[in-house]
Order: C-alpha cells, then sequence, then structure tokens
C-alpha cells in the first residue's frame, strides 16, 4: 500500500497490507477485547477517551504534517482537524453516561425501562479527506458505548489509519479493542459478512455506499452512511450580499474543496446576482493554491491526480453544454493533482455542476427568479447533506431551513459544518442514520425494552 505525495507526486513510504491471517486475528482479538469493555464503566472508558484527546492535542503538528504529505490538506486546517478529533472525544467522554441512561417507562407492569446495550465489533469503511476527524467522530461514541472498532481506511492514508490506532493504544485502550486494517476494498465485503462484525458504518462515496448497503443487507447488519453532497447555499436578495460572499467563498474551498459538507452549488436570487457573483469570483480568486506545508496556504493539491482529472472532465462537460467559465478551469502546468479556484455560471440541468458531486474548488452560480424558485432548485438533487440560506430576515431563513430545504443539516446565515453536539448525516442519496450527538451514539446500540411483572 503506497503512500504518495500528491503535492509532488513523490511516493513517501509502501506499508505491507494486512494478511487475511492477520485480518483473522484482529477480528477474534476485537472480539474477545469487546467482551471485557461492555462490562467496563463509563467513567474507566472515558478516562481512556479523555487520555486519547490529550495525546491527540500533543501530537498536533505531527498529525498535521501527516495529512498534509499523504492527502494534501492545508497545514492550518490539518491543525484544526486534529484539535476537533480532540474535542469529539472529551464530549462523549463527558456525555455518554448520561446518554445512555437506562429509561425508564411507564406502564402497566410494575418496572418497565430502555436500555442500551452494545452491539460487538463495528467495522467502519473511512475517506481520506478528513483522515483522522472520519474516523473519531464515529469512534468516540462506538468506544464509549461499548464497542470495539475495525478500520478499512482508504488506502492513500496508510500512515494516518495507523496514526489513529496508536493515539489510541498510548491512551491505554486495551489491546485489540481498536484495529487498522491495511487492506484494499475488495476485503470489504468478505469483513461485512463475518458474523463477528455487528455493524458496519461508511462515509464515502454514493456507489460505495450502495455496495455496502446490499451487502450489509443481506447479512442483516445495521448500518450508518454519510456519503456525497451536493450542498446548495441559497442566497436571498435581501440577504447581506458582502457576508454571504465570504462565507459561501470559504464554504466552497474548505479542505481544498473535497468535503461532502462543502458549498458546492449557489443558488442565488437574479436581483442580487450580479453583485454576488463579483464579490465571489474575487474571494475565489484571491484564495492562495500552493504547497499544503506552507503556512500561507489556502487551496492544496486534490487527494490524487486521477480524482484531479475526473473533476475536469465534469468542468469541461459542463461548458461543452453551456456553462460559463469565470475563473480557472485549466490543469494548472507542473507536478502534483492541483486544480484552480474555479466558478462557473449560468448552469442549467443536466450539466454535471447541476447533477453530480464536484469535489474540488469547483463552485456552480445558478439564478433564481425568486426565493420559492431558489427553493426549488435547491432540493432539485438527488442528494441530500448539507443545506444553507442567507437573508437578512432570520425568522424566514429559520422557516425555510427547517420546513422547506431538503437536507439533513441546515444553516442560516453560516457554513453548514459538523459538531459533536448536533446529529450529523444526509437524507436521499447522501446516505441515512446519524452521527454524533446522543443520535449518534444510538446508532451501535441495542435499544432493549425490559418489562418486569
Amino acid at each position: 500500500m503506497h503512500a504518495i505525495n500528491p503535492a509532488t507526486g513523490e511516493l513517501l513510504r509502501t506499508y505491507p497490507e494486512t494478511t487475511r491471517e492477520d485480518v483473522d486475528q484482529a477480528l477474534t482479538a476485537a472480539v474477545e477485547a469487546q467482551r471485557r469493555w461492555r462490562r467496563t464503566s463509563f467513567s474507566r472508558r472515558a478516562e481512556v477517551l479523555e487520555r486519547a484527546a490529550g495525546r491527540l492535542r500533543q501530537r498536533r503538528e505531527e498529525l498535521a504534517r501527516l495529512a498534509a504529505s499523504e492527502m494534501g490538506k492545508p497545514i492550518r486546517e490539518g491543525r484544526a482537524e486534529v484539535d476537533k478529533c480532540a474535542w469529539v472525544c472529551e464530549h462523549y467522554a463527558r456525555h455518554a453516561a448520561a446518554m445512555l441512561a437506562p429509561e425508564e417507562v411507564a406502564t402497566d407492569a410494575r418496572r418497565s425501562f430502555v436500555t442500551f446495550n452494545p452491539l460487538g465489533v463495528v467495522l467502519a469503511v473511512m475517506p481520506w479527506n478528513f483522515p483522522f476527524w472520519q474516523v473519531f467522530r464515529f469512534a468516540a461514541p462506538a468506544l464509549m458505548a461499548g464497542n470495539a472498532g475495525v478500520l478499512k481506511h482508504a488506502s492513500n492514508v496508510p500512515g494516518c489509519a495507523l496514526a489513529i490506532e496508536e493515539v489510541l493504544r498510548e491512551a491505554a485502550l486495551p489491546e485489540g479493542l481498536f484495529r487498522t486494517l491495511l487492506v484494499g476494498s475488495g476485503m470489504v465485503e468478505s469483513l461485512i459478512a463475518d458474523p463477528r462484525v455487528a455493524a458496519v458504518t461508511l462515509t464515502g462515496s454514493e456507489p460505495a455506499g450502495r455496495a455496502v448497503a446490499a451487502c450489509a443487507g443481506a447479512h442483516l447488519k445495521k448500518t450508518v452512511l454519510e456519503l456525497g453532497g451536493s450542498d446548495p447555499y441559497v442566497v436571498l436578495a435581501d440577504a447581506d450580499i458582502d457576508h454571504a460572499a465570504a462565507v459561501c467563498a470559504a464554504a466552497r474551498l474548505i479542505n481544498s474543496g473535497q468535503s461532502c459538507i462543502a458549498a458546492k452549488r449557489f443558488v442565488v436570487e437574479r436581483a442580487v446576482l450580479e453583485r454576488f457573483t463579483v464579490l465571489f469570483v474575487g474571494h475565489m480568486r484571491a484564495a492562495r493554491v500552493g504547497n499544503p506545508l506552507e503556512e500561507e496556504t489556502q487551496v492544496g493539491p486534490l487527494a490524487r491526480v486521477d480524482l484531479r482529472d475526473e473533476l475536469h472532465a465534469q468542468v469541461k462537460a459542463s461548458i461543452a453544454r453551456g456553462a460559463r467559465c469565470l475563473l480557472g478551469g485549466e490543469i494548472p502546468a507542473g507536478p502534483g493533482a492541483f486544480y484552480p479556484p474555479t466558478v462557473l455560471t449560468d448552469v442549467t440541468p443536466g450539466m454535471p455542476a447541476w447533477e453530480e458531486e464536484l469535489f474540488g474548488p469547483v463552485a456552480a452560480i445558478i439564478a433564481a427568479a425568486d426565493a420559492e424558485d431558489a427553493v426549488r432548485i435547491a432540493n432539485d438533487s438527488r442528494f441530500g447533506l448539507g443545506a444553507a440560506v442567507f437573508t437578512g430576515d432570520p425568522p424566514r431563513g429559520e422557516r425555510l431551513a427547517a420546513e422547506e430545504l431538503e437536507a439533513g443539516c441546515c444553516f442560516v446565515n453560516a457554513a453548514v459544518r459538523s459538531d459533536p453536539r448536533l446529529p450529523f448525516g444526509g437524507v436521499k442519496a447522501s446516505g441515512y442514520g446519524r452521527e454524533m450527538s446522543h443520535y449518534g451514539i444510538k446508532e451501535f446500540v441495542n435499544i432493549k425494552t425490559v418489562w418486569v411483572g
């Protein structure tokens, strides 16, 4: 398994893949460790997660540099990602016991209540774009609930995958309770089918989600899927356009545009379209593209050259069908998987920029006749992960976010982001189930009724 620097094309290191024999041993060890772990107290589990948070902060610089080297994340964003991982560990360490406390229910029984017991070993199939955060936002609640974890990470971030296991081991997590398996996607089906695996969580593409859901369904395994998104940001005529343009550009460029909840479609009322476009293009043009290890860099390379080429093909196809390119749109000369901040306008149905997820720093600006039309356009997508609305009338924005926009996370006058205190997930082709908050920790437990006569 190879780690390649996407900024230079340089081979960083080759890692030996986990053998089938080692996979078998890891699963057996996880089952045995989980049987003991489920009987430990919440306070004991919390001590481990608190120590993990401390180790993450101590290793912040090292881990941020590792992400920059393996998948191109700008170093400042990498540090923030590591800090967020520490936060989610602390959040569940401090609140899991209350979240999973037995719930008394008044019935005609002498006593009836609901308990939340761990399921067992949870397989996590995780992507490269947030190589630490995606894993810890699953691992923290799963471990605090008493489960074990087995990680199949993206093949281009093996160093990050192993570093996660190291952090948990350094935090004194019991041996075998969390294991990183350096295996390819061809191993996922057999892992799901293995009776020692109780459930599966995946963050990834829509095709990957469909494949995992089909396999898990065949074996009656619980799944949580967080898939792609084509998040619409609706800009109404009464919005603060200066604020909206700045937030929208930053939301499009987070993680160099490689985020499921990065803003992707900007649906703007025609009355303010010209002003928004000028300001938005200015912000996109000003973003500094460069070496992800340099402090000033805002946009690094895409994670792989093939992903960059796929994105460029989507841009070219959109232009061929009538979109206008206001900025970028050309592969730069030189090494690495770089792609410039790009803005497309006159985007209409049938174009990749309208229909598909653009996983990189490419923005699609879409004109709307009025607010009703803007909401219609925003919802005209098979995806439903995040959405935002910008308006000078907060109650109006709240109503649209709560009642009209078809997404799992809707924000008003702000960029969509995940937060351990709030549930996160999507609808439609963006997946199902929720991560984080008390909803997330209850995804991989047996919600058990106890009736006492």
